[in-house]
């Protein structure tokens, strides 16, 4: 099932030009590893020799310590919601970074409590069991430590993807919040009991300076922003429209949109003050290009917060946090746009077929010809710039197309000389990735977001 016009679009207004990439998505590691390396020095300047078994067993534990110390704050640090991190960088690559921070965190806090318990049963000539009941009851805030080590080994474990395929999202992300716990109880054990901290004034300034720094980062844009637009927008459903067998759109207006700045391809999480709903914040993207009194997203129904979006009430207040994403213009580095939809993954690239300039073709997937969610609204855009537009569906078979290189090579000619923007399940994205590659273009070229937690 194929929609094609063949006719370039020459508006002015929609001519193309190259943004500058921000530099931050390249600083931000450099950064990260540079403080680890301050970490390191600390423990270097601070010790004078490491004699013995025992000195080196508890010189390890000193070091992992510390740089679980400074991951702990790092974690917080990349899923405060700062806008800068977020739009150049992007939302699913500051998560990976923070899963696989989690785990090294994890790992970091488990050696030191290993090592230390050695180093200290070595140099006192006492068992393990022995010297941990020593530690832990009798050294100051190395109870509240212990209490917050068990809590992070917990949230780590639920964070497997083994755990969180048995929950739901709403489950886990509260779940997730042990994570400030845990932080806060082992915050004291730190300044109390490390070797590198005690009568060091200005490494426990230092300490205190990056912990209270990401403190307040977290508390403004996780909890004071989202309160404040709240407030300020007075966002209320409007309506709510069917646009395919599972699919809604929900409308809503509000005061001052235009402050939120959201972008072609962004999200916002979006949190429903209606029974059942208001206790968590979903990520939703916006299905049309963002209006000074109205937003609408799109939303199929996957689980029980988006099914019940489909019952809402006229009237019902929302807030909502973002907008987040890196999805948008700003990633695009050729004159030449593909972007592919997989399902209800046509949503933040419907809002990009009408905005991006140049020449741009979308290629939207689904299971069948009812499940392409927002195809009238597409043919128009389509018809209006003059746009190529392809719809492959899986049923019947004489309008499918295989999402592999070849396939996607005969309805995009000259692929690899584009952009892609994609998104859409997690199995079509890894499959259409392996396609794109395949089919010649480079991995820079290939923009995609994942909301899968």
């Amino acid at each position: 099932m194929t929609t094609t016009f063949t006719t370039a679009y020459t508006s002015r207004r929609m001519r193309h030009r190259r943004p500058r990439r921000s530099a931050v998505r390249f600083l931000a590691p450099s950064v990260i590893w540079a403080g680890a390396a301050g970490v390191l020095a600390l423990w270097w300047s601070d010790t004078t020799s490491v004699v013995g078994p025992a000195g080196w067993l508890t010189g390890a534990g000193r070091i992992t310590g510390l740089l679980a110390g400074y991951a702990c704050a790092v974690l917080l640090a990349l899923m405060a919601r700062m806008p800068l991190l977020d739009h150049t960088i992007g939302t699913d690559r500051l998560a990976r970074w923070h899963a696989l921070g989690g785990r090294c965190t994890v790992s970091l806090a488990l050696a030191h409590t290993l090592l230390i318990i050695w180093g200290y049963s070595l140099t006192a000539h006492t068992n393990v069991l022995s010297q941990t009941s020593m530690l832990v009851l009798h050294y100051p805030d190395l109870l509240k430590g212990t209490a917050g080590f068990l809590l992070l080994v917990a949230t780590g474990a639920l964070s497997a993807r083994a755990a969180r395929r048995r929950m739901s999202y709403e489950t886990w992300h509260y779940l997730h919040f042990a994570t400030y716990l845990a932080v806060f109880l082992a915050f004291g054990h730190q300044l109390s009991d490390g070797a590198d901290f005690v009568g060091n004034r200005l490494a426990q300034v230092a300490w205190y300076t990056l912990y209270l720094g990401v403190a307040a980062l977290v508390a403004w844009y996780r909890f004071a922003v989202p309160v404040r637009r709240g407030l300020r927008h007075r966002l209320r459903v409007a309506a709510v429209h069917p646009e395919a067998p599972g699919v809604v759109s929900v409308h809503l207006t509000g005061e001052h949109l235009d402050e939120l700045g959201g972008e072609p391809g962004q999200f916002l999480r979006w949190r429903f003050l209606a029974r059942g709903l208001w206790w968590t914040a979903n990520p939703y993207s916006l299905s049309a290009p963002a209006h000074p009194r109205h937003l609408r997203i799109t939303v199929k129904t996957a689980g029980g917060h988006s099914a019940a979006l489909a019952h809402l009430v006229p009237g019902t207040r929302v807030w909502a946090e973002g907008p987040y994403g890196g999805l948008t213009a700003n990633r695009r580095t050729a004159p030449k746009v593909l972007l592919l939809a997989g399902g209800v993954g046509i949503t933040p690239l419907r809002t990009l077929f009408e905005t991006l300039p140049g020449q741009v073709t979308l290629v939207h997937r689904a299971r069948r010809p009812e499940d392409l969610a927002l195809r009238g609204e597409i043919d128009a855009i389509a018809a209006r710039r003059r746009a190529a537009v392809h719809y492959v569906v899986d049923e019947p078979t004489e309008y499918s197309s295989p999402l592999t290189a070849r396939g996607l090579s005969a309805l995009v000619p000259d692929l690899a000389a584009h952009d892609v923007y994609l998104c859409g399940p997690p199995g079509m994205t890894r499959a259409a990735i392996q396609a794109l590659r395949e089919a010649g273009v480079p991995a820079r070229r290939i923009h995609h977001e994942s909301f899968a937690f």
